[in-house]
């Protein structure tokens, strides 16, 4: 299996826990069949719909829909269900924030009838893995940032470099003070960070600083995962990755080996953060492995 699918593969058991996924495929189940795509009013026409995978972000207005990632190809006519639900109807655009299956997965469906947009390293890579089909492929693509003008807003799409992987994006709807991060951000856990695909813990620090930095306070955040969140939130997530950070980097430069800095584990105040979508282990491996662990 190629590093890229590896990571894809990685991306989708975030979505439901490990030993779950594991059983319902031996057992040859559905691991969507009981997922509910549900809308979530964000701030004005701006919503976030939750089922599997990464959440995704709707624009709805008198230009038609849009849409940021599309979860997995298996969910597409849940997902039409539920953007019909709030009078939107085939998305016009679809953005990606990266290349990850559980944020493109619906690529091939809505790009036949839409135009899908994303970093140029998202094609790259989607490029890479044997099979995708082609009408799932970014048709328009850009090394810095874009800016699209859409049911009366405008919406700043400008790349954050070597975060979660080399390829992300995050999408400002500047009219609706609404930020979509992708997997730059998850609430509530601890991170997923793609080291094979290019993401590194000094650059989420990095970008996550940067957004602190400059978005308003009264923002609404679409994490890549987790619930509607602000800036309190990000706040949060950036001060538990620097902390947690220079809690490996000093045991690691004290002679301590990684599984012994897991065999102790984390501060207790972190133990909450590692009962989402990624253990504390995989954490602390993630944090010694990075390129900032120097």
């Amino acid at each position: 299996m190629s590093r890229p699918l590896l990571a894809a593969f990685a991306a989708l058991l975030l979505c439901l826990p490990a030993a779950s996924a594991l059983a319902q495929a031996a057992a040859g189940e559905d691991r969507f069949a009981n997922v509910e795509v549900r809308a979530h009013r964000v701030r004005d026409n701006v919503y976030m719909l939750t089922g599997a995978g990464g959440n995704i972000g709707v624009s709805v207005g008198r230009d038609g829909t849009l849409i940021v990632d599309d979860q997995f190809e298996p969910l597409s006519e849940r997902i039409k269900q539920a953007l019909n639900g709030i009078d939107g109807g085939a998305p016009k655009l679809i953005l990606n924030t990266h290349y990850h299956r559980d944020h493109t997965g619906g690529n091939p469906v809505f790009g036949r009838t839409g135009t899908i947009v994303a970093h140029d390293n998202v094609r790259v890579r989607l490029l890479d893995e044997d099979g995708f089909p082609t009408e799932g492929l970014p048709v328009l693509t850009y090394s810095d940032r874009v800016r699209v003008h859409f049911n009366d807003d405008t919406l700043d799409v400008f790349h954050m470099p070597a975060g979660h992987t080399d390829g992300d994006s995050v999408v400002w709807f500047k009219r609706a003070n609404v930020l979509h991060t992708g997997d730059l951000l998850f609430v509530g856990g601890f991170p997923f960070i793609d080291l094979e695909a290019g993401g590194s813990v000094a650059g989420v620090i990095v970008n996550l600083t940067q957004l602190l930095e400059m978005l308003p306070n009264d923002v609404r955040i679409i994490p890549g995962h987790g619930p509607i969140a602000d800036k309190d939130d990000l706040r949060e997530v950036l001060t538990m990755i620097r902390e947690t950070r220079t809690e490996v980097m000093e045991a690691l430069r004290s002679g301590k080996s990684v599984d012994e800095i897991v065999a102790e584990g984390l501060d207790p105040r972190w133990e909450e953060w590692g009962k989402s979508f990624i253990s504390e282990e995989n954490w602390i491996r993630t944090l010694a492995r990075s390129p900032s662990a120097t």
